[in-house]
């Protein structure tokens, strides 16, 4: 059959009012994410715990936080895949369910070595999955001028890992290691069984008949998949690369304690997640081509002023919370990039290899940096590095992703 390359809007045409059962789906789904990813991040708080009680190096305190991380970002390739042919209604609580099984594992008994901590691990990434349920869950219910604000709205789930950051080792140190797992595990049996009552696919869904593998091969050919994926590993890989690594560089770089670092990171997450609805709601009114190019600028700004390790008041905290604000306005624009630019039926497979490109570039950083800190003595480096990319990407932004928006929209032939 021939395949407009112009998406189509699943649930209601240009300008038509969104319904109430639109609003109540972007609300679950967001609720949703940010349970499975405060699931998703609940060892990484804990890695300096499990170095010293279990006598760990520092590559292997590294690699316990990496693997849900990987595993969580790969996964969302077939997990889009499947959310494209079965629907969110019935892949998200599945999902939140199937987490559950790894985060008690971990908690009441998973965490003695190691070895128990990997393996448990790996399964945790299913938690990280759930944000390639979620998108082509609630782009499908909103007309293409609201996806952005939608989408952008949506992915202010990511505050899950600031929930993480803020209540694992305070519950930890008052209840025993047991307590932040049970308290997961509780809220994601809740939050499945009302995703499984009341969450519903958009009237009129488009259910792709191809096998998988077909589907995911068409997605290979998108040229929105790969221009995503390259400025998503930016967005998105940034924020999270900060994420995990920011109180580390905060005490090396500055010499505060853990605490304080600990709460300036979780300030850095805050204003990321709430700039994310932002930078989607201006892509829906100026175009994601300029709130991504805005955005990378001021990356490029932030990460040149913090390659000089300036005074953390105010210069330093300034650059941090620009970067972060760039960051998260950034990570919407992709998104609403994504919305515009995807057919009908593809949002799915595109939001897994897109997402998968997220979580892959915010697990690369950290390690870099640490190299770089462990050879040279300084972070200023990585921080040019960070720059030198933020302005290709800028500059793929202003020509080719610009280019893309503008160029006739043509016809492909898929296989029914």
């Amino acid at each position: 059959m021939v395949q407009s390359l112009r998406p189509a809007s699943d649930a209601a045409s240009p300008g038509a009012p969104v319904p109430g059962r639109a609003w109540l789906t972007l609300a679950l789904a967001t609720v949703g994410f940010a349970v499975n990813f405060w699931a998703w991040a609940l060892l990484s708080p804990l890695g300096p715990r499990f170095k010293d009680g279990l006598g760990l190096t520092s590559f292997e305190q590294s690699l316990l936080v990496a693997v849900p991380v990987v595993v969580g970002s790969l996964g969302r390739i077939p997990v889009g895949a499947l959310t494209d042919r079965f629907g969110g209604r019935a892949v998200f609580p599945i999902v939140s369910a199937a987490t559950i099984v790894p985060v008690l594992y971990l908690g009441l008994a998973g965490h003695s070595s190691l070895t128990a901590l990997l393996v448990g691990g790996l399964f945790l990434g299913i938690g990280g999955t759930a944000f390639a349920v979620g998108v082509p869950l609630v782009n499908a219910w909103f007309p293409p001028e609201r996806r952005g604000l939608a989408v952008g709205v949506f992915g202010a789930g990511m505050g899950g890992t600031a929930i993480s950051a803020l209540t694992t080792v305070k519950l930890v140190d008052a209840h025993g290691t047991a307590t932040p797992f049970v308290l997961t595990a509780v809220a994601l049996a809740v939050y499945a069984v009302l995703a499984a009552l009341l969450l519903r696919d958009a009237p009129g869904r488009t259910v792709p008949t191809e096998p998988a593998l077909s589907r995911l091969a068409a997605t290979a050919r998108l040229g929105i998949t790969w221009r995503a994926s390259a400025l998503y590993a930016v967005a998105f890989g940034g924020y999270v690369a900060f994420s995990v690594y920011l109180p580390t560089y905060l005490k090396t770089a500055y010499g505060l304690g853990q605490a304080d670092a600990a709460n300036r990171m979780a300030g850095f997450v805050l204003l990321a997640v709430a700039m994310r609805p932002a930078g989607g709601w201006l892509s829906d009114r100026v175009g994601p081509v300029r709130v991504l190019a805005g955005s990378l600028a001021v990356v490029v700004a932030g990460a040149v002023v913090q390659s000089f390790t300036p005074p953390l008041a105010p210069v330093g905290t300034v650059a941090f919370l620009c970067l972060a604000a760039a960051l998260g306005a950034g990570s919407g624009a992709t998104f609403a990039l994504v919305a515009a630019e995807t057919p009908t039926g593809q949002v799915g497979s595109v939001t897994g290899v897109v997402g998968a490109a997220g979580g892959l570039g915010g697990f690369l950083p950290p390690l870099l940096m640490g190299s770089l800190y462990g050879e040279y003595g300084t972070y200023a480096v990585g921080l040019v590095l960070l720059a030198a990319v933020a302005a290709a990407a800028l500059a793929f932004t202003l020509t080719g992703v610009r280019a893309a928006r503008t160029a006739p929209r043509t016809t492909v032939r898929t296989t029914a």
